[in-house]
C-alpha cells in the first residue's frame, strides 16, 4: 500500500533529503523512511509539499503536462492595481517562455497564518498586499517570477494547497500521513 504525507515546510528548509552544507533539509523533519517529495518548493519559500513512495502520484503530482493546480499566498510588495492582475490572470511573459494564465485575487492576511522567523522586510513607504494565486505549472521560482513581472516582487511565499490537498492546521516542520 502506498504511502504518502502532507508536510508544512518551513522556511529556509531544502526540498531534499540529502545533506547540503550547513542547510535544513527534509530529513531533519521526516522520519519516514522510502518517501520522496512530489515537486520541490523553493529553500525561501514556505507550506504544502507531498512526499510520497508512489512513483505514479509523484509524477501526475511534479509533471506540468498534468495541469495539477497549486494555491499560493504571495505577499507582494506594492498594491497591485487592475492592470498587474490582469496580466497574472492572463499569463505574463518571463525569460523561459509565457505562463499559462493564473487564478489571482487580493486577500487578507490570513488569521491562521504563523509569523515567519526571520520576518519579511519591512519598508516604512511601501505597503504590501496579499494575493492568492492558482497555477497549473511548476517552473522554478515561478511566481516569484510571475509577479516580478507585473512590478510587485514576491516577499514571502506560502503554498497552501496542492491538488485537493490542503494545509488544514499542519504547522510548520510538521506532517500528516494520509
Amino acid at each position: 500500500m502506498a504511502r504518502t504525507l502532507l508536510f508544512n515546510k518551513p522556511f529556509q528548509v531544502l526540498s531534499q533529503f540529502s545533506p547540503s552544507g550547513d542547510k535544513s533539509t527534509l530529513a531533519d523533519y521526516i522520519d519516514v523512511a522510502g518517501v520522496y517529495a512530489a515537486g520541490r518548493l523553493d529553500f525561501d519559500s514556505e507550506g504544502l509539499m507531498v512526499l510520497t513512495d508512489d512513483g505514479a502520484l509523484q509524477a501526475r503530482i511534479s509533471n506540468p503536462r498534468y495541469r495539477q493546480t497549486k494555491t499560493y499566498l504571495a505577499q507582494v510588495e506594492g498594491s497591485p492595481d487592475t492592470e498587474a492582475l490582469q496580466a497574472l490572470s492572463s499569463g505574463v511573459k518571463l525569460k523561459d517562455g509565457p505562463s499559462r494564465p493564473a487564478k489571482v485575487r487580493q486577500v487578507d492576511q490570513p488569521a491562521w497564518l504563523w509569523q515567519r522567523d526571520p520576518p519579511i522586510r519591512v519598508r516604512k513607504n511601501i505597503p504590501t498586499q496579499w494575493l492568492r494565486l492558482e497555477i497549473q505549472e511548476g517552473r522554478n521560482r515561478q511566481v516569484r517570477r510571475m509577479t516580478a513581472a507585473v512590478g510587485h516582487p514576491t516577499l514571502r511565499l506560502v503554498r497552501t494547497g496542492i491538488c485537493d490537498w490542503a494545509l488544514d492546521g499542519l504547522l510548520p516542520g510538521e506532517y500528516r500521513m494520509l
